[in-house]
Parts: structure tokens; sequence; C-alpha cells
């Protein structure tokens, strides 16, 4: 087993390997969803729980020992998800997540006990097995966490989670090891995120999301993370889509008539009824607008390659065994 972290390289090997790994644990899932509905009691469907977790850990180690270290990570990063439901359920059985209908709604040592103990297990498995993955486990809850503590939904909630993305941000440029990527992953997401949710309805709004979007391909560029240009280019789209066509439905309502309705007006002589639609936008909006993003997006891609190539490329580093 390695004492660092080591880049998982993407192969035909490697894609089965994920995949597979993937697939047990949406295998599990279905067996405690069974088992869910088979045992009613909560002991019962804790100790499957347990049960799914050991197996899993089991294999994980076994394959450790073997020296197979991305099937190895792989089933750890499984595991850390069997944990979480293992916890879940015994917490349920406990009675201490009882009305928890949604997220952030409030304090709460059960919820917040079990975000804690998913996350300390998702940082010393990755510490543990070395494996890059589970970093995106560790990412995801220590946000869930962090909001969940300091934060009961609204605006707080988004505002808390933009400045989590700015410190993944921030914390993903200065560490040197694979699993940064996926602090740059979440960190985007949570960026991006409260911008659209607070910028998405007037034109100026998304004159907000172009200029957003273009810091994200500076990023991009920065950090040389390309997850920053795909939600860049996501954004670029939604700007695009809204000043084309004006909103999604209104695409879908001119050609299936999505939306439409009446609109009836009283007059002297009775009630005058007109069937409405939603605009449709001019024929060639959509040509024009998607054509002139495909060019834009191509002249970032080529400054791009331009930047790279007046950096002299860094020593290549032998492929870990």
């Amino acid at each position: 087993m390695p004492d660092r972290e080591i880049k998982p390289f993407w192969t035909s090997a490697s894609f089965l390997v994920y995949t597979g790994g993937l697939t047990v644990l949406l295998g599990g899932l279905f067996a405690l969803a069974y088992l869910a509905v088979e045992y009613r009691g909560g002991g019962a469907r804790t100790a499957w729980a347990l049960l799914i977790l050991v197996v899993l850990l089991f294999i994980a180690g076994g394959l450790r020992l073997a020296g197979r270290w991305l099937a190895a990570g792989i089933f750890a990063f499984t595991a850390v998800i069997a944990w979480g439901l293992f916890v879940g359920s015994a917490w349920a059985w406990f009675g201490w997540l009882d009305h928890w209908d949604s997220a952030f709604q409030g304090w709460s040592l059960g919820h917040l006990s079990l975000e804690f103990l998913i996350l300390v297990a998702a940082l010393v498995f990755r510490w543990r097995w070395r494996f890059p993955f589970i970093a995106l486990i560790s990412a995801v809850v220590g946000w869930f966490f962090v909001t969940d503590f300091i934060s009961g939904g609204g605006t707080w909630t988004y505002i808390v989670t933009l400045f989590i993305g700015l410190v993944y941000l921030a914390a993903g440029s200065v560490l040197d090891r694979p699993s940064a990527f996926w602090l740059h992953f979440v960190g985007g997401l949570l960026i991006g995120l409260p911008i659209l949710n607070w910028f998405h309805t007037s034109d100026g709004d998304y004159a907000i999301v172009l200029i957003v979007s273009v810091i994200f391909v500076l990023i991009a560029y920065a950090t040389r993370r390309s997850s920053w240009a795909v939600f860049a280019a996501i954004g670029f789209f939604a700007a695009t889509i809204h000043y084309v066509v004006g909103s999604p439905t209104a695409l879908l309502g001119g050609a299936f008539g999505v939306g439409s309705g009446q609109e009836c007006v009283n007059t002297a002589t009775g009630t005058i009824c007109r069937s409405i639609g939603p605009s449709v936008p001019a024929p060639w909006a959509p040509a024009l607008g998607f054509g002139l993003l495909g060019f834009w997006l191509v002249f970032l891609g080529l400054l791009g390659r331009r930047r790279r190539a007046a950096v002299a490329p860094p020593p290549v580093e032998p492929t870990p065994a």
C-alpha cells in the first residue's frame, strides 16, 4: 500500500473497477431498502447494515493486503457510505433522527453527530487507504456539517455555502495532492449554486453570471483544474439560453404548447377570451446566440493553449507502480 496519495490513471481496467465497486454499493443500498420493508424493527435493520459494513471492510482490507490499491480504495469508499448508513440506522432506531424532514431545518445533536461521525470516517479512511476519491465524501459532508451547524436555512445557508466554496478553492490551490481535485470540484459547485440562486431572473442577473463564468475560466487556468472550466461553460450556456429564449420553458412552449393558456377581458357585450402562449424567440436568435457562444468558448480555449505554450513544461515524474 502506498505511503502517499497516488493519482489513479483512467484506463479501461480502472473504469471497470470503479464501476464494479460503485455497483456493489448500489446493490447494498437496494438490500437495505428491501430489509427496511422486510424488517420493520430498527434493531434488525441496523444489524443488517452492520453486516454490510463488515463485509465491505473485509473486502477492502483483503485487497489492500493483496496490493490491489485501486480496488481496495473503491471498496474503502463504499465502506464509508456503508458506515454512514449503519450509524444513520442506529440513530433512527434510537429515535434521534425523528422529525428530520428537510436539511438545515434546525440545530439537532442527533443530526450533527451523524454528520460528524461520517466526516471523521471519511478523513480516517482517506488517510488509511490513500485513495483520493474518498475526499469527495469528506468535502460534501464537511460542507453539510458546517452549514447545518451554523445555519438554519434560507439566505444564510447560501452565504455559508459560498464561503465554504471559497475555502475549498483556497485549500485545493495550496494542497499538492490528487485529492485536491475534489476540493476544486465541490468548491466550484458551492460557489456556483449560490450565484445562480441569487442571480437567475433578469438580464442584469445573467450579466453577473457571465462575469462569474469568466472568473471561473481564469481560475481553471490558474489552478490547472478543468472542473472550473466545465462550470464556466454551464454558466455561459445558462446565460445564452436566457438571452436567446427567455426561459427554458419558452422554447418548449413554442414547440409543444407548454405553458399556453387563455386571457379574458370583460367588455360591455360580454367576456372575450383568446389563447395565449409563451413568447417564442425569433428563428434566427438561437443560431446567432449559440454560434457566438461556440466561437467565444473556442477563443477562451485557444487562450489557454497559448498560455500553456508560453510556460515551460515541468519535469516528468516517473509513473508510480
